[in-house]
């Protein structure tokens, strides 16, 4: 009777991996040591990406007559952030350890001991963290010029709505797609692709 050997599990490191060198997906700056939550599409993983979004918008927009699209700016008017309760509760808190400089979500941390070196007491009090990118358009780094990169395409979608209503000549009810990339300022990305900084 011939033995049987059990497969190996696949580990999430063995996926990054195989995908490297597959050229699927490569770390972002990854010669310059990195950017965490952030990643480059190589030559297979952008035709990948490009065939799956195709497919969807083929699928949600171009083969429904309830829908159309939409492909709206990254930089919104900050205004539209302070109305929809980003600004003010598009938080998470924050908490770090004096011991090893790493830092965590409040609610991946249990009690008084670090979750990552082990250091009791050395973890500080919780303060929150807004998720949203921070830039400034013009030339001068002022509150008036303060804007943030998108943390969710939807928005972009809420406040064209009324000119998709009058220029689609579409009636009520019908949907608006899009498809674009988003940004959180993950306080700690991770998981491969599943928590990334740009999406």
């Amino acid at each position: 009777m011939a033995e049987t050997t059990k497969p190996r599990p696949v580990t999430m490191d063995k996926l990054v991996s195989l995908c490297k060198r597959r050229g699927f997906i490569f770390q972002s700056s990854e010669i310059y040591g990195g950017l965490g939550g952030a990643w480059d599409y190589g030559p297979l993983g952008v035709e990948l990406k490009r065939n799956i979004k195709d497919a969807w918008w083929r699928a949600i927009v171009q083969e429904r007559d309830d829908m159309v699209g939409l492909d709206a700016a990254i930089l919104m008017n900050p205004r539209t952030w302070e109305a929809s309760g980003h600004v003010q509760h598009f938080t998470d808190p924050m908490i770090d350890c004096r011991a090893c400089k790493r830092r965590f979500r409040a609610d991946d941390v249990e009690g008084e001991t670090c979750p990552s070196c082990g250091a009791k007491g050395q973890l500080t009090e919780a303060r929150m963290f807004n998720l949203m990118f921070k830039t400034f358009v013009g030339p001068v780094e002022e509150e008036a010029a303060v804007v943030y990169l998108r943390p969710e395409t939807a928005q972009g979608i809420f406040v064209n709505f009324q000119n998709v209503l009058t220029t689609s000549r579409k009636k009520l009810p019908f949907g608006i797609a899009q498809v674009g990339k988003a940004f959180r300022n993950e306080i700690t990305p991770g998981n491969f692709t599943f928590r990334s900084r740009e999406f």
